[in-house]
């Protein structure tokens, strides 16, 4: 299958290449920044180009079978429109182009709510914390695109990842667009295995399914401090 892939050179676009590559699949990745994208293979196009231009997105799309959005930026103060603008411009170019299937990644805090199993302290202080301060910006850009999607007439799915890390290896994860999933992470292999799923197949169509790794997930103080503080200028 031919997948265009916006948000390549993130940490979960470059895991979701490899994987794509490796099960068969034709990739063209877009990244503003294609001398550090690192990945070469003859199945793969590296397009050079910004989300927030409408006719470079559009140029990445034709000829494709699906399109897969990692599109993402840090956590900041001033408000952006990465994730709405960028993904404005995906559904107008699959739309000139015929391409219907689309897989993008949102995030679990858009629709936040207390889990039982994390306890009084994640549920009133940490998650409040990042959902209505550091990551306020963000999230309400995400609920945007949500928006913009939902209301396309594409086969599409919104996947909601909670707090992202690296790992290995794609693990038992678990995955549901009906209920509110326990836990705080999701790993980028996890998530890649996700979205690959979707965008070659035909689950989850028109829903916002929840994932989340198990198991090996990080202490949560020493996620905060790369997630966040340290990824401060």
């Amino acid at each position: 299958m031919k997948i265009a892939l916006f948000g390549a050179n993130g940490g979960t676009g470059r895991v979701l290449t490899q994987q794509a590559l490796a099960a068969g699949h034709e990739i063209a990745a877009m990244t503003r920044h294609p001398e550090t994208f690192g990945v070469a293979h003859e199945r793969l196009r590296v397009v050079a180009g910004d989300a927030m231009d409408a006719a470079t997105v559009s140029a990445a799309i034709a000829g494709q079978d699906a399109v897969i959005s990692t599109l993402g930026v840090p956590f900041g103060k001033e408000p952006i429109t990465i994730y709405s603008v960028g993904t404005a411009n995906i559904v107008a170019g699959m739309a000139e182009h015929g391409v219907r299937r689309l897989a993008c990644v949102s995030s679990s805090a858009v629709d936040p709510h207390d889990d039982p199993a994390e306890g009084w302290l994640f549920n009133h202080v940490l998650q409040p914390y990042v959902v209505n301060g550091i990551g306020k910006t963000t999230y309400d850009d995400m609920r945007a695109m949500e928006a913009i999607v939902a209301a396309s007439d594409l086969d599409w799915t919104i996947v909601r990842p909670s707090g992202l890390f690296a790992a290995a290896a794609v693990s038992d994860y678990r995955v549901s667009a009906t209920e509110h999933l326990s836990g705080r992470y999701t790993s980028r292999a996890d998530l890649a295995d996700v979205l690959l799923r979707l965008a070659t197949g035909s689950e989850f169509v028109h829903q916002t399914p929840e994932v989340r790794t198990i198991a090996g997930t990080p202490n949560f103080f020493a996620f905060m401090w790369r997630e966040t503080i340290r990824k401060k200028p």
